[in-house]
């Protein structure tokens, strides 16, 4: 494994588990110095520990929790060079807008798209001072096409943090700084597999879109997070940055 991050400070929201967790430890293992925000101390602690990083206990609703998280990130390294914005959920509750009521729309908004603007807001006067810094906001592939099997407030979430990814990614560009829209398909994390045990036909009626016939793994996600994160990516900016499988080019699948 190359060290093409050594020495760089990357904080991860969302890092205690799934996507999160995976890419702490490929950011890790590429050199990155870790600091975990999460909501859950135990696993947050043992991510960290894990990868000789710094966990910050984090609720990114809250703009003094977020604004800790980088002051701590800053403190004991530096520097930030690399924000995964990565915190969000996916609750049984929020479904078709028939019946998702707005408790239900507001929580899913705030957990999932206005963190993204607390945290973005807070890291880019670092970055701004550094001349240098890597976003990178994890959208969905629901950002860029339709499902009748609906979860709206999350969709329209993630299509919130596409387009303020792509503004953000546009607006700083000239100061060093980008900004990235992950898009993953769906992935093979504990959110997904709840989904299968609690109603398989669902379950079942995403895989089958999917034209490489599985779900992603975390892991590969994060390798995707690795690379924007990089001076590989170096001129990758304000993109819509698609790791689905092949989903959302699908009109049909292979048999």
């Amino acid at each position: 494994m190359t060290q093409r991050l050594d020495g760089r400070v990357a904080v991860v929201t969302g890092g205690a588990s799934g996507i999160g967790l995976a890419a702490v430890r490929r950011l890790a293992s590429d050199g990155a110095k870790i600091v975990i925000g999460d909501v859950d101390a135990d696993p947050g602690k043992a991510a960290a520990d894990e990868v000789g990083g710094l966990f910050v206990p984090t609720d990114v609703t809250s703009e003094s929790d977020v604004a800790n998280l980088l002051a701590a990130a800053d403190d004991a390294h530096g520097a930030i060079d690399i924000a995964f914005n990565n915190a969000g959920i996916s609750p049984p509750d929020d479904d078709s807008i028939l019946d998702t009521d707005l408790d239900a729309w507001r929580r899913v908004q705030d957990v999932n798209l206005t963190s993204v603007y607390l945290c973005c807001k807070a890291v880019i006067p670092y970055m701004r001072r550094q001349g240098r810094g890597s976003i990178i906001n994890t959208a969905s592939f629901v950002a860029v096409m339709g499902a009748a099997t609906s979860q709206v407030s999350y969709t329209a979430s993630k299509g919130g943090v596409l387009s303020m990814s792509r503004e953000l990614g546009v607006q700083f560009a000239r100061e060093g700084i980008r900004v990235n829209a992950l898009c993953p398909g769906p992935v093979n994390t504990p959110l997904l597999k709840e989904l299968f045990a609690k109603d398989p036909e669902k379950a079942e009626r995403r895989l089958v879109h999917v034209p490489m016939g599985r779900f992603a793994e975390p892991e590969e996600i994060a390798a995707a997070v690795a690379f924007l994160a990089s001076d590989d990516a170096s001129f990758i900016t304000a993109s819509t940055f698609l790791v689905d499988g092949g989903i959302s080019s699908a009109y049909v699948t292979p048999l």
